[in-house]
Parts: C-alpha cells; sequence; structure tokens
C-alpha cells in the first residue's frame, strides 16, 4: 500500500491534460508519452494556463523540476517513483503498475525512526 498519495490517470490515454490541486493551488498538468525512446514527459501549467514547464522528462526517484528555480512552480514535491525498490526506469509498462507519480507529502514525522527498532542491526 502506498504511504503517499500520487497522481492517478489512464496511461492508456496519453497524451491526457487535466487540472489538479497540488498543495494549495490549483494546476493544469500535462503527461505525454515517448514512443521512440520508451519515457515519459509532464506539462505544468498555472491556473491561468500559463506554462511553467514545458516537456519535463520522468526520470525514476528524480523529483521533477528539481533544477528549476520558479515561484509559481508546486510546494509539494512531485517525484516519480517505485515504492516496492523494484524498478531501475520508468517505462510505459511499469508506468501504473510498480512506478506512480507521487506527490512526496509524507513528513518527516510519518517516516519510521530507526530507534523504534533498537539495536537489532548489530
Amino acid at each position: 500500500m502506498a504511504r503517499r498519495d500520487y497522481i492517478d490517470f489512464d496511461k492508456e490515454e496519453v497524451p491526457v491534460v487535466f487540472d489538479i490541486d497540488i498543495g494549495e493551488e490549483e494546476f493544469t498538468m500535462g503527461i505525454n508519452y515517448n514512443q521512440s525512446n520508451d519515457f515519459f514527459t509532464v506539462d505544468l501549467w498555472d491556473s491561468d494556463g500559463n506554462a511553467i514547464v514545458l516537456g519535463e522528462k520522468m526520470v525514476l526517484n528524480r523529483p521533477l523540476f528539481d533544477d528549476l528555480v520558479d515561484e509559481r512552480l508546486p510546494g509539494p514535491t512531485l517525484v516519480p517513483m517505485d515504492e516496492s525498490g523494484k524498478e531501475d526506469r520508468i517505462t510505459y509498462e511499469n508506468f501504473g503498475v510498480t512506478v506512480f507519480l507521487f506527490v512526496d507529502d509524507v513528513s518527516d514525522s510519518d517516516e519510521p525512526d530507526l530507534d523504534d527498532y533498537g539495536d537489532s542491526y548489530g
């Protein structure tokens, strides 16, 4: 069971554009698929329809928009990841099965504390 919220969409409908609330703000998000090279990209517009980011490639476990500085970007981090740790890249086959686009909104207090497990590590 996923510990984080994820952005749910049907990959069979890609390219797809939809409105989404992220944090306290509304955005329009587009998801595209590059069939030749087997990868997904994300487009993001603000609530007024102004483009913020176009064609951001999804890379497993790397936050989207990580290398951009723009105050219009959503507050919570968006990260494509596989919480089971089985995958090493995002593909059409695994996206929506084991890999999801998560809203990384799990606070540090929600993460397990190693002190809760005692000294069983050695």
